[in-house]
């Protein structure tokens, strides 16, 4: 593996775990920036394999959380309760996920299709930031089922690369009550089965078709995207609980305008 490579990684690997848990569009950023960078990988498996670092620092974060539910899944019915609420929000991505990813990687991973999502979502983060939702749900505890079926149903959005998985599950979360940091923990929790799930089954779909290169830069970029996605995770809350989803609004119309430019200028 030569150097060239090595950094390419470690760069996709930062902007991973930089993007991942904001609503931005991790997914979007690395096939732009991979595309530039003329970055390749089969199937576009690295831009999926390295979101286990991602995972890691959740679980790393949430460590404390994870065992409380854990140890209460079979005597407190709270705690089952919010389990249950997590695996219903995350059924339909799974379903669409199998069946479309075919098409989800050979059509819609393009750098034309990531920029509109890009502005789009900007726009509507910006249109949400400053409506004042009527709120019902303070505890992310507190999410029932039927409310997290249909934050499952607002993830699929993120199917199309660009759209963000923590963006559509925050807002519609917010449309369906949830208070900011609540929208924003529950994407966390969601985020685990969900990313999981995606990498299991990419790595099932992609295994035979990877070189030493290709495990050794996903390797790279997993370690960095685990350290950078670290300190993300622990100041995100705070910061979307001062300054709401404005400034990541304007990030993505910024790289989504950037991006079309590049798209138009070099193709």
């Amino acid at each position: 593996m030569n150097a060239v490579l090595a950094l390419k990684a470690a760069l996709l690997g930062f902007v991973e775990g930089l993007t991942e848990f904001l609503p931005v569009s991790s997914t979007g950023h690395l096939i732009l920036l991979g595309h530039y960078l003329k970055f390749e990988s089969p199937g576009h498996a690295f831009e999926v394999l390295i979101q286990l670092g991602a995972i890691l620092a959740i679980l790393t974060v949430y460590f404390g959380k994870l065992i409380a539910l854990a140890r209460g899944m079979f005597s407190d019915r709270r705690a089952q309760m919010f389990i249950l609420a997590v695996l219903f929000a995350f059924l339909p991505a799974a379903i669409i996920g199998v069946f479309a990813h075919s098409f989800i990687k050979g059509v819609l991973f393009s750098p034309f299709v990531v920029c509109i999502s890009l502005i789009s979502g900007g726009l509507v983060l910006l249109v949400v930031d400053e409506t004042r939702f009527q709120t019902n749900t303070q505890d992310v505890m507190d999410i029932s089922l039927p409310m997290a079926l249909k934050i499952g149903l607002f993830q699929c959005l993120a199917m199309i690369p660009g759209v963000s998985r923590s963006g559509a599950t925050i807002v519609g979360a917010m449309l369906m009550g949830a208070e900011k940091r609540v929208a924003a923990e529950f994407s966390f929790f969601l985020a685990m089965p969900t990313m999981a799930g995606a990498f299991a089954y990419d790595l099932y779909k992609n295994y035979k078709h990877l070189t030493f290169d290709d495990v050794a830069a996903v390797g790279i970029g997993f370690v960095v995207s685990f350290i950078t996605a670290v300190f993300v995770v622990r100041g995100l809350l705070d910061f979307v609980s001062r300054r709401g989803f404005a400034p990541f609004a304007w990030w993505r119309i910024v790289v989504g305008c950037f991006g079309l430019a590049a798209w138009f200028v070099y193709g």
